[in-house]
């Protein structure tokens, strides 16, 4: 009993721990300023880091992931698929906006292309419909055929002028043409009894109206019974079925967003998507700090002041200032950190994303500009350390390439199931487009020097217009020097199950640290009481799997 009481002597008393604790002079780790001091410690990247855990007092359903990716839009999940031509086209868009976060258009294709996707994005979900596609009783069954296979839907309203704001004469759907004649007037085929609203309406009560009635479209009718808007059931229920989406607050629309590039035909572009509803912009430039863009934001906030304004990419606050003095309403961080980027090898230029996503959010957040981490992401804890470094959304190509709603056609590769997947600044996106011959027939000019360094003067040469050359200043370069590969990417499923694993999984590592929202982790990194600490390579090697002989690695599951 004396050795026992005397062995018990030389601790302290536990009921003390947290008063001992606040006695040390400094807390665990580091301050995200003391991590991301590059005369210290260089330049990182995601996995040179991790942040340590804090208290849990809440499930992780309670967290908010809700962020700002403009200075003016917010949306409930910090998630955005990147402006590649093997990651977002209509179906992506559309279901990114479905599920919270925001799909962008690319542009490597017509502008008509572009504009009808962001139409498409527009028209899937409305609260009032205030632009309706309407006919008259003098058309045919088949114009409604028409804009069924063109739109993908057959709810049409019929007034006397075939116009809004026309005297409401019926409705016409699938049902009132299944057995027609292609021929066959719509006044012979439509249905005249239509369940109707007055105008004035709120929305609560006209989706009451669309519930009790059990059709599938209701018209909004003025005192006069022309028609002002339409509700659709399909709308009601997809509110019901996704309350996460990304809708403009007026319209309830879905927001959409689409990249152009810095040339003057991208004004001509510009204007298509915006006459197609485009709400956000992303000016799309390897190097965001160049005289296009910076013109190109002036030209745009001046013509379009609605418009929010995307810029980039950076990776400096030097090139952040440029573009925030001009108007820009956010900003994409990074330059050669995406899996299928090599400007760092093969231009020597660019920086580590943590580091460059620290640096530039630490200086536009004082202006009240989001910053897009675009690039390095490649899993949930990715994503987490963006937002710790004060990043206000992530920009996922590799990690969303490869699920269903990507474009292109699955095929089979090694015994797997896989999707081509390729950087902008690859020479096949390069060399995807219009050719167009400089000179008389595509010759080079008289009396041009021939010699090696200037191919273009012994040979035809042609100007490849594109998004890929575009974005990094290529349309005249006789040879194209890559910045990007091609490969393919595992087949990852629907986003309609991939992007709420990613959603939960931000919510439990937020639950980790001890902080109940996004905004709330960004405010606690910057007092210093959310804190970090460094891995060696040792420490990435524990950090993952190893010593196995073999194993599974299954990400989620989903019912």
């Amino acid at each position: 009993m004396v050795n026992g009481a005397a062995s018990s002597s030389k601790y302290l008393d536990p009921s003390q721990a947290l008063e001992h604790l606040a006695s040390y002079n400094r807390k665990d780790g580091l301050s995200v300023g003391e991590l991301l001091d590059s005369q210290t410690h260089g330049g990182l990247t995601y996995n040179d880091f991790l942040l340590l855990p804090g208290k849990i007092d809440f499930p992780a359903s309670d967290v908010i992931t809700e962020t700002r990716i403009t200075r003016n839009v917010t949306l409930k999940t910090p998630f955005i698929s990147s402006p590649m031509d093997t990651v977002t086209e209509k179906e992506m868009a559309i279901h990114m906006a479905l599920l919270g976060g925001i799909g962008v258009i690319h542009h490597n294709q017509t502008a008509e292309e572009q504009a009808e996707m962001v139409r498409a994005v527009k028209r899937h979900e409305n609260g009032f419909i205030n632009n309706p596609v309407v006919l008259s009783a003098s058309h045919r069954v088949s114009d409604v055929l028409d804009v069924k296979q063109q739109l993908g839907f057959c709810g049409i309203p019929i007034t006397d002028t075939g116009a809004l704001g026309g005297k409401l004469l019926g409705i016409i759907t699938s049902r009132d043409v299944q057995f027609c004649d292609r021929n066959d007037l719509i006044s012979d085929a439509m249905t005249t009894d239509v369940v109707t609203a007055p105008a004035g309406t709120t929305l609560l009560e006209a989706n009451e109206v669309l519930r009790k009635s059990k059709k599938g479209k209701l018209p909004i009718v003025d005192a006069e019974g022309r028609l002002v808007a339409l509700l659709s059931r399909s709308d009601l229920l997809k509110t019901v079925n996704y309350p996460f989406a990304s809708k403009v607050p007026e319209s309830k629309q879905l927001y959409a967003a689409a990249a152009i590039g810095t040339r003057p035909a991208d004004r001509d572009r510009l204007a298509l998507l915006v006459e197609a509803g485009l709400d956000i912009v992303i000016l799309d430039s390897s190097q965001g700090n160049s005289t296009y863009q910076i013109e190109m934001i002036k030209w745009v906030k001046q013509t379009y002041p609605k418009l929010e304004v995307i810029a980039g990419n950076v990776v400096t606050r030097a090139q952040a200032a440029e573009l925030i003095a001009v108007g820009a309403d956010g900003l994409r961080v990074g330059m050669g950190s995406g899996s299928i980027c090599i400007t760092q090898e093969v231009m020597a230029v660019g920086r580590p994303q943590a580091t460059a996503v620290y640096a530039v959010a630490e200086f536009a957040n004082k202006f009240g500009v989001p910053v897009i981490a675009d690039g390095g992401i490649s899993n949930i804890g990715h994503i987490v350390k963006a937002l710790a470094l004060g990043a206000g959304s992530v920009m996922m190509g590799g990690l969303l390439a490869g699920t269903t709603e990507a474009p292109g056609e699955y095929f089979w590769h090694d015994g797997k199931r896989v999707k081509s997947y390729r950087g902008m600044g690859s020479l096949e996106a390069m060399e995807q487009g219009k050719t167009a011959p400089t000179g008389s027939k595509g010759k080079a000019a008289a009396g041009a020097p021939k010699n090696a360094l200037n191919p273009a003067a012994s040979k035809p040469s042609a100007i490849v217009e594109n998004a890929a050359t575009s974005r990094y200043f290529s349309e005249s370069s006789a040879v194209k020097v890559a910045q990007g590969v091609s490969g393919d990417v595992t087949d990852k499923g629907s986003i309609v199950h991939f992007l709420p694993y990613l959603h939960v999984g931000v919510q439990h590592s937020l639950q980790d640290i001890g902080v109940r929202s996004v905004t709330e982790l960004r405010e606690r990194v910057l007092s210093g009481d959310v804190r970090f600490e460094m891995r060696t390579a040792s420490a990435q090697v524990e950090g993952g799997v190893h010593g196995l002989n073999s194993y599974t690695k299954r990400l989620f599951t989903s019912t």
